[in-house]
Order: C-alpha cells, then sequence, then structure tokens
C-alpha cells in the first residue's frame, strides 16, 4: 500500500509542479516566460538592432520612447498596440526601445507567448515581487480567432481586475490586426447575432484598452533604400549608391513588395557577398 501511494504522490508532483522559486532578475535584462513547469528563462542576448538604424517609423519611434522612458521612470504611461503591416518594424521597436531606455534606467523585458496567456495572473505575481524592477511584458504577433477565449486573459494585464495591474508593469503587444481579430469574423458575427451591434464589443473593445495605438505602414522606395544605406553604414557594408539602388529595387521586385523585414534581407545578402560579419 505504501509503494502505491509513493507512486500516486509522484505522479501529482509532475501534474502539479512546486511553484516557481523566486526568479534572479539579476541574471539578464531581457526574459521569456515558459509554462509546464513556470519559468522565467534569461535571454544572455537579446536580437534586436539599434533604435538608430530603424527608419520610417520616426513618430511611432519618438512616441514610444517617451512613454518608455516615463514608465521606467516611475511616472504614469499607457500600455501601447502597435498594429499594422507585415515586416516594418514593430518587435524590432520594442526590443530596441528597451535597450535605449535601459541604459538609464533598471528597466527589464519579459516576453510571453500568445498561447501562455491563460497564465498571466501567475506570471504577474511575480514581477509583482519586486517592485524596485520595472518590467515591459511584450507579446508579439498578438491575434485571436472568432472562438479564442485567450482573450479574456488579456484582460488581467490591462485592466488588472480586483488586484489591478501592478505599478511596476506595462505591457507592450503587437498584431498585424487593429482590432485584434480578422475583419471577416468581425462581420460574420455581426450578421449572426441578434443584437449585432453587442456580438463583437467585447473584443473588439479589447485594442481600445491600450492608451497608445502605434500604426506602422507600408514604407515607400525611398525609405526602404534609406533602411539598407543605414545598415550599410553601421555595419561597415562598401557600396556605391547605384549599385544599392539596382540590386536593393531587383530584390523587392523577387519578394513583391517593401518592407523593413526586406529590406534587412537584402542587406543580410550583401553583407554576406561582400564577406562582413554581422
Amino acid at each position: 500500500m505504501s509503494d502505491d501511494l509513493t507512486r500516486i504522490a509522484a505522479a501529482l508532483e509532475r501534474m502539479s509542479p512546486p511553484p516557481l522559486e523566486t526568479p534572479d532578475f539579476s541574471a539578464a535584462e531581457a526574459f521569456l516566460w515558459h509554462t509546464r513547469p513556470d519559468r522565467l528563462q534569461p535571454v544572455a542576448q537579446v536580437n534586436r538592432v539599434d533604435v538608430g538604424l530603424l527608419v520610417g517609423i520616426d513618430r511611432a519611434r519618438e512616441t514610444l520612447l517617451q512613454n518608455t522612458r516615463q514608465f521606467a521612470a516611475g511616472l504614469p504611461a499607457n500600455n501601447a498596440l502597435l498594429w499594422g503591416a507585415r515586416g516594418m518594424g514593430k518587435s524590432s521597436l520594442v526590443k530596441a526601445i528597451h535597450a535605449e531606455v535601459a541604459k538609464t534606467h533598471p528597466l527589464k523585458i519579459v516576453e510571453l507567448q500568445r498561447e501562455d496567456l491563460p497564465s498571466v495572473a501567475r506570471l504577474l505575481d511575480h514581477l509583482r515581487a519586486a517592485p524596485d524592477l520595472r518590467f515591459l511584458l511584450f507579446c508579439d504577433d498578438l491575434s485571436f480567432s472568432h472562438d479564442d477565449q485567450h482573450y479574456k486573459s488579456l484582460k488581467a494585464v490591462l485592466d488588472g481586475g480586483i488586484a489591478g495591474r501592478p505599478d511596476n508593469v506595462l505591457f507592450y503587444a503587437t498584431s498585424n490586426r487593429r482590432h485584434l481579430m480578422p475583419r471577416d469574423m468581425i462581420e460574420n458575427e455581426r450578421s449572426q447575432a441578434i443584437h449585432k451591434s453587442e456580438a463583437t464589443e467585447e473584443k473588439v473593445s479589447l485594442s481600445d484598452r491600450f492608451g497608445l495605438w502605434l500604426g506602422f505602414h507600408p514604407c515607400d522606395q525611398d525609405e526602404y533604400l534609406a533602411m539598407i544605406r543605414g545598415y550599410c553604414d553601421a555595419y561597415g557594408v562598401a557600396v556605391d549608391d547605384a549599385t544599392l539602388r539596382a540590386e536593393a529595387i531587383e530584390w523587392q521586385a523577387t519578394r513583391g513588395g517593401r518592407s523593413g523585414r526586406v529590406a534587412w534581407q537584402f542587406f543580410t545578402d550583401l553583407a554576406g557577398r561582400t564577406g562582413v560579419r554581422l
């Protein structure tokens, strides 16, 4: 009987692992939140570019930088939703802004996957327990389908419920969708609802809970070329303007469009061909 009880206890322990110990936030400036079991994984080197290399998004950059500086200094600041065109630097801007502000303030960034939103209350408890630090909680590529219930967990970050969002936590999210769900799903639910105005109000109004909406739009050709020239100058890739222009335009034609991501991909190819390590 005792052996059976031991096996049962071991099985229950595997199913319900012990609570996460107090994280060592001095281990890094950035962390990844994982579940099963809960843990904050330090990230020694964040994949990011310098904020000065982000071209064509000046207004969004200055607005988010000011908002982040306010938060890091203990002043009021807004949660932010960065939405719009693919590949235009939404997530790159968040990571670059964190690096810039962290030079002068004890600011940490914690990345949370959309699939782990149901665990956000537990994560907030750990961040609340470190009141001397400030945390940017970052969720990349956030969106919801018509039957997705994860958006309810997000309210704990944006509104906080009874406990309230910790004063030392700010939430930044990126999305290709302004209202975080596909337009055809919004229209479909409205058409099938008895009260059409209420059918999607709960989900659509979720984006209204972000104090800052920063829109990102496709770049024009001059901005696209300026991005590449900025990368070349920063990393020491020598190429004349005529060659850069001809090759960059040909590259974008093969991709069917221009964006900051396409500019970086072309530059990566160019740096490799010219023997420059990044």
